[in-house]
């Protein structure tokens, strides 16, 4: 393959997509002819899923977090994300990690229910240290791996990605939301953007709008009732951007 960009490097040939709930998986895994791995390379015991083929010139996985083994829910939030996020890339070596996934959105920010976004940069709202340095450590602020290529040719929009662990919103939270700029929230991205930063691995945040956040209807209540319908649009985006990546080095992005 024809070396591309300053260090000579090749297409891209392996990526690794996070997705945090089965339903925001599965849409995918059809769509691109993923099957499960039943030789799974995580520890034994752990709940987390691997379905992977090949796609095109690319070989992909999926890594969902599975289900709590005590609760029979979807593993969400920082930490199964952050672990699956280290396992996948130690594992698989991917060039580069895609976490996909749905997310509230501010109408404040131009956000609408089945928007999709490309994530411009991703922070904490939740990690309130209010000692000088660490409160900057806390908030994690982190610029993504740029593409703006990507961004030209895929009608998306781009905007700052705060991440949480919860659903709802405190004053608090709302606060460091607003201070982060964020036009999502969601609640893996942060921590995601933490592992493959310490790993130096790439990687793009592609989130789908569920629910407004600032507007009028319960944010549990708004995400229940769209979920499904936003996932198939996630589903659409997340093809798009892997049918632009193919073929294509990093630094075509």
């Amino acid at each position: 393959m024809a070396p591309c960009g300053e260090k000579s490097e090749g297409a891209i040939s392996s990526i690794v997509i996070i997705i945090a709930m089965q339903t925001e998986a599965m849409p995918l895994v059809h769509k691109l002819e993923l099957e499960e791995d039943l030789d799974s390379p995580f520890p034994k015991g752990v709940p987390w899923v691997r379905y992977h083929g090949a796609y095109k010139d690319l070989h992909i996985s999926i890594i969902w977090p599975g289900k709590d083994s005590a609760l029979g829910v979807d593993s969400v939030g920082t930490i199964s994300s952050s672990l699956v996020t280290y396992a996948a890339i130690q594992a698989l070596k991917p060039d580069l990690i895609i976490n996909a996934g749905t997310a509230g959105g501010f109408k404040a920010k131009g956000a609408s229910i089945g928007d999709v976004f490309l994530a411009s940069e991703v922070a904490f709202h939740d990690r309130r240290i209010p000692i000088p340095v660490f409160d900057l450590y806390g908030v994690g602020l982190r610029q993504v791996f740029s593409t703006p290529n990507l961004l030209k040719e895929l009608n998306l929009k781009i905007g700052k990605l705060s991440t949480g662990d919860s659903l709802d919103m405190t004053p608090q939270d709302e606060a460091s939301i607003t201070a982060n700029d964020a036009s999502v929230k969601d609640m893996e991205g942060a921590a995601i953007a933490y592992v493959t930063d310490l790993l130096k691995v790439p990687a793009i945040f592609v989130k789908a709008v569920t629910d407004v956040v600032d507007g009028d209807k319960p944010t549990a209540e708004e995400f229940m009732e769209n979920l499904v319908a936003v996932t198939t649009a996630l589903g659409q985006a997340v093809t798009q951007v892997i049918d632009f990546i193919n073929g294509k080095c990093l630094s075509e992005l």
